[in-house]
């Protein structure tokens, strides 16, 4: 059974202006504006789901309807990066630069004493490939990390390519297919 999944990333918030580990904070106006713009430009979907984050369930009401059902499956979850939340990179950069290094060099790494890219890549491999029993199509509006290791799923690449790929807000990567054999369509802009 064919599966499509529509993966968005969330409008703009403060937290991914200042490139600020997620504090979970909501979408700015502007954000919120272009995504509720943005909502003809989606196809119908029988499932919306989203990572459970403010600016992904805010995008993803801005674009179905403040009334919509939005389920928010663990596997979708943003990376857990432990002690560095709510930091910038530039924080976290001037008071640990050994350890960032080491968290973008190897994706096994954990300096923050959360989740690594290498498991986050498994966990979020392991919900796309639970998906194929689901079929119909799927709207998921997931942190960027979410669409870089659902990428590298679909092309059957490792996580030591997870940075090298670019996610801007309110774009959406295609993926269809079923379980061990996607499809990939990446970057349209909403």
């Amino acid at each position: 059974m064919t599966v499509r999944v529509v993966l968005v990333s969330p409008a703009f918030s403060r937290s991914l202006r200042e490139a600020r580990f997620d504090d979970d904070g909501p979408l700015e106006d502007a954000g919120l504006a272009a995504a509720r713009a943005a909502a003809e430009t989606l196809p119908a979907v029988g499932r919306l789901l989203a990572s459970p984050t403010a600016r992904c369930r805010g995008t993803a009401a801005a674009l179905a309807g403040e009334a919509a059902a939005v389920a928010e499956p663990a596997g979708l979850a943003a990376l857990d990066v432990g002690r560095w939340r709510g930091l910038t990179l530039a924080e976290v950069g001037a008071a640990e630069p050994a350890a960032v290094g080491a968290w973008l060099d190897d994706p096994a790494a954990t300096p923050h004493g959360g989740e690594s890219v290498a498991q986050l890549c498994a966990r979020a491999a392991a919900w796309l490939d639970g998906t194929a029993e689901d079929g119909g199509r799927t709207l998921a509006v997931v942190e960027p990390e979410i669409v870089r290791a659902l990428v590298l799923r679909a092309v059957d690449a490792p996580p030591s390519a997870f940075w090298r790929i670019d996610v801007p807000p309110l774009t959406a990567t295609e993926l269809s297919g079923r379980a061990g054999r996607w499809n990939l369509r990446a970057g349209r802009p909403l």
